[in-house]
């Protein structure tokens, strides 16, 4: 890529008014359990002066019901419990269908345990298992197996479990957020880059690698356009298809078993990003971010200029507004004009004054990056070691046997594999922090192994 930040990279476009902004591939939320991540940015700001919170996480669905997280209380377990008390998705008769021995395994997650109980079961199917009223699942734990770009029935149930834990069972800082103050370059990326050329490292962007393979006097080669350089050791940070291609045209990499766990890797369906320039504001209560159900494949709407100065300094200009509407896990065989359309007109729905809004300005992003967490797959993801000492692998996609998922695995696994490089020059790394690796209250730990269903029961009640 040209620019630093992944999947939170930006870049610079000129605007049809002549006007210079910024595109990104779409909205982050910087959740307050992001410890590393955040301990990351501290390093060019330690007071994070470059975030700022959005008050609530608010979901609505088309029927008309709508749920937050502001008023939940965030000490676990009232944190869960306070979610289903105040919930307008959970009515009497749904309270009553909840099947609560199913959710015991809920009550006690750790990494490596959740995945040997739930991996083997779709997100989907563990929901059913819940008895979860329909409502209840589309406006809140579809919501977490969305932000992994999948469909609930291709997705891991261990995964939603540990997000689970992550947000409501495992930490008090529940679903409240932050967000950058300005585009992702100009907050995160320029920063970090400025304070590793400070440090002389060199930084080269649009230069692909080729291949890697073992230098004959130790170390690394590594081939890309510019010719062939040896390294000391080598840290392969690349999304699903990058390190898979990479290994692919790196036959001496690794060995055959760790070749085959990262030939394996499957990508998440693709993802629409629309970003829209309005010549008018969107009504005065609408909230900086709002997560929906039900309005076909429209999954988020961000009002940018609420919290973004770039974006908020052109609405003030211009008198308009900016939003960026999200469309996950699209299918493969959708036809781009269309879904961008339809997603234009799934907006009008949520923010019924945008009819009468023209679009000064709109970018499309179409992407299909992400990893997917698969049924079963947790056993065959490459963890941050390899068999050759001197490689590591980082990134969201990693087995990382820690409670972090997201933007938070992908600093944390980034952290893990400096560390383990460092340890073979007898230099010790950096402390990493997670939420605890288990469920906090020792009576529901207790009532969790005492009755949870056994391994593997979790599908068989579906079936």
């Amino acid at each position: 890529e040209p620019v630093l930040g992944g999947r939170v990279s930006g870049w610079p476009v000129t605007l049809p008014d002549g006007t210079s902004a910024t595109m990104s591939r779409g909205f982050h939320a910087f959740f307050r359990q992001y410890y590393n991540l955040r301990g990351l940015l501290r390093r060019c700001d330690p007071t994070l002066g470059m975030l700022t919170g959005l008050p609530d996480y608010p979901l609505r669905h088309s029927s008309g019901l709508s749920d937050g997280f502001r008023r939940i209380p965030r000490t676990p377990p009232l944190s869960a419990l306070g979610f289903v008390a105040l919930s307008p998705s959970f009515g009497l008769r749904d309270l009553l269908a909840l099947r609560p021995a199913a959710a015991l395994p809920l009550l006690d997650v750790s990494t490596r345990g959740v995945h040997a109980r739930l991996d083997d079961v779709s997100a989907h199917d563990f929901l059913d298992t819940l008895g979860f009223p329909a409502t209840a699942r589309h406006l809140a734990f579809e919501v977490f197996s969305r932000s992994f770009f999948a469909d609930p029935r291709e997705l891991s149930a261990a995964e939603m479990a540990l997000m689970f834990h992550i947000y409501f069972l495992g930490s008090s800082e529940g679903l409240l957020f932050d967000v950058p103050r300005e585009p992702f370059p100009q907050a995160l990326w320029d920063p970090l880059a400025g304070r590793l050329a400070r440090l002389g490292t060199e930084v080269r962007t649009s230069t692909p690698v080729r291949s890697v393979r073992p230098a004959p006097s130790g170390g690394h080669l590594v081939a890309d356009d510019t010719g062939v350089r040896s390294y000391d050791a080598v840290v392969l940070a690349l999304d699903t298809g990058g390190l898979r291609e990479l290994v692919g045209r790196s036959p001496e990499l690794g060995d055959a078993a760790w070749r085959d766990r990262v030939a394996g890797l499957r990508n998440a369906p693709p993802f629409l990003v629309s970003r829209l320039w309005l010549d008018r504001p969107v009504a005065s209560g609408r909230p900086g971010f709002l997560g929906t159900s039900g309005y076909g494949s429209l999954d988020n709407v961000s009002v940018l200029s609420r919290w973004e100065g770039e974006a908020a300094r052109w609405a003030a200009r211009s008198g308009g507004s900016v939003v960026e509407l999200h469309a996950y896990a699209v299918p493969a065989t959708a036809v781009r004009e269309v879904e961008e359309k339809r997603l234009v007109d799934q907006l009008h729905q949520v923010y019924p004054e945008t009819r009468r809004a023209r679009v000064v300005a709109a970018r499309h992003e179409w992407r299909q990056d992400c990893p997917l967490f698969t049924v079963g797959g947790y056993r065959d993801r490459p963890t941050v070691r390899t068999p050759d000492p001197s490689v590591v692998v980082a990134g969201d996609l990693v087995r990382t046997d820690l409670p972090v998922a997201l933007m938070e695995r992908a600093a944390t696994s980034g952290f893990l594999a400096a560390n383990a490089l460092l340890e073979r020059w007898g230099v010790r790394g950096e402390t990493l922090w997670t939420v605890p690796d288990r469920g906090r209250s020792a009576p529901l730990r207790a009532l969790a192994r005492r009755f949870a269903p056994p391994r593997g029961a979790g599908g068989g009640a579906v079936a």
